[in-house]
């Protein structure tokens, strides 16, 4: 069964700091077993891929 969501819930939901979006970035690769799960347990956080240092 799919949770429900409440839209006006969402409007609430603010921007991941840089360096809280990095900290999770660090926890997530520990945990997966590979590059794919990586990438889904990002996308369930609604956190993308870290951008390229310059």
């Amino acid at each position: 069964m799919a949770a429900k969501t409440d839209p006006t819930e969402i409007v609430d939901v603010e921007p991941l700091p840089d360096d809280t979006a990095s900290q999770a970035r660090r926890v997530v690769a520990a945990y997966a077993t590979d590059a794919d799960e990586c990438r889904v347990f990002l996308s369930m956080l609604g956190i993308g891929p870290s951008k390229p240092e310059a």
